[in-house]
């Protein structure tokens, strides 16, 4: 992969995390969301690879994935932060795991994401055996710490048409649904959490979504499911 098609891979992923991001309920700006190609580029490349007579650069080289980590927090609550990390490793293992934990525990925020780079070849994993058990250990202390490969980012699965709105619900509106139907949260459909729409808005056990598809004679029709 040259330089071109990868700057153009990881910014399409990377607006598609802030898209995510946005979607959550974080703060993002507009401009960052917005940048076309050449601005990605000229931001997160390093030093043009050639430079013609007139001074002008003729390409990028790669892509600096540590120069794409993102730090940003609630719009209504700037205290609850997250980060995204793009590491720049193919194999991501035990110490970049423990890295990354001292990096949230310095800064004080509980949730990351870490996009994985496609792994060299089926004998090599992308996160390790020594990663995974890692990042259950630091969830099980109160941490978040999602990962999603690159290629399930190179889209916004939410913008294809035969996907509903999807909106998460806070706790207060979880008690208030229940109350006013009179049910118990298991009584409702279920989603698990590794769907890909629970995964994209970051849901956790215990939550529920509020799905609103079209109908052609109520106009919408809503629906509710508990995250398993």
């Amino acid at each position: 992969m040259n330089a071109n098609s990868e700057s153009y891979r990881l910014w399409r992923i990377r607006r598609t995390v802030l898209q995510m991001l946005e979607d959550r309920g974080y703060m993002v700006m507009p401009d960052e969301k917005n940048a076309d190609i050449a601005e990605f580029e000229s931001k997160f490349c390093n030093a043009p690879t050639n430079v013609g007579q007139s001074g002008q650069a003729r390409g990028y080289a790669p892509v600096s994935r540590e120069k794409l980590t993102i730090v940003t927090s609630m719009t209504d609550d700037p205290s609850e932060m997250i980060f995204v990390f793009f590491p720049p490793e193919k194999a991501i293992g035990m110490k970049q795991i423990k890295d990354i934990h001292m990096k949230m525990k310095e800064n004080n925020v509980k949730r990351a994401i870490l996009v994985l780079r496609p792994a060299d070849s089926f004998q090599h994993k992308d996160l390790s055996s020594q990663a995974k058990k890692a990042i259950e250990a630091i969830q099980s202390i109160g941490y978040i710490l999602e990962t999603f490969k690159e290629n399930e980012l190179l889209v916004n699965i939410t913008e294809h048409v035969l996907v509903p709105k999807h909106v998460p619900l806070n706790s207060s509106q979880k008690d208030d649904l229940l109350a006013r139907y009179k049910l118990k949260e298991t009584q409702l459909p279920r989603i698990k959490i590794t769907d890909p729409i629970a995964r994209y808005y970051g849901l956790q056990r215990g939550q529920i979504v509020k799905i609103i598809r079209a109908s052609e004679t109520a106009g919408r029709y809503v629906t509710y499911r508990y995250v398993v």
